[in-house]
């Protein structure tokens, strides 16, 4: 099984790259590949620019990518309460290349946050958004209070009730 996990954040130092990366390491016998947004930085998207330089070959490959996967591992970072510009904008060129940008790929679909939260809010909106565009998500997952909850030296999740549950979710997949 092949597993691409990505952070919907540009961070060099992204939290939510951390927990995905956490996250999808928690599959048996998966071959992960975890992708920097990064990696996919392209103008920001209008039809403009589109007119201008047509479909982004970025977008593609990012696409080509999540045709390669048998599960997507996503943890999405929350910028006012929303996606973070970095993901909405690969989103955005994705989609025009096709609507279903997910592909029906299996998701588990996180968040995290400093803050008691967890990024309840993107979650929300993506959990509700994202089956449009062809992600099949299987289960969310979110952590509150990524500094205390969480141990960046060991790259692992350090509240056992936490750490149980998301075990649990991966566990059901």
């Amino acid at each position: 099984m092949k597993i691409i996990a990505f952070g919907g954040s540009p961070s060099k130092n992204s939290i939510n790259k951390k927990l995905a990366t956490y996250a999808a390491g928690l599959f048996e016998n998966a071959e992960v590949e975890v992708l920097d947004l990064n990696d996919y930085e392209m103008p920001l998207f209008s039809v403009d620019k589109e007119t201008i330089i047509g479909q982004h070959p970025l977008a593609q490959a990012f696409l080509d990518k999540i045709a390669s996967a048998d599960l997507l591992v996503v943890s999405l970072a929350e910028n006012n309460a929303n996606y973070s510009a970095a993901f909405k904008n690969v989103f955005d060129w994705c989609s025009r290349i096709g609507a279903k940008v997910f592909q029906g790929k299996p998701m588990l679909l996180m968040a995290t946050s400093p803050g008691g939260r967890g990024g309840a809010s993107v979650l929300e909106i993506a959990k509700n958004a994202l089956p449009r565009y062809g992600a099949d998500i299987k289960a969310t997952f979110s952590l509150p209070s990524f500094n205390d909850n969480f141990d960046v030296e060991k790259g692992e999740i350090s509240n056992e009730e936490l750490d149980k549950q998301l075990r649990e979710i991966v566990k059901g997949f």
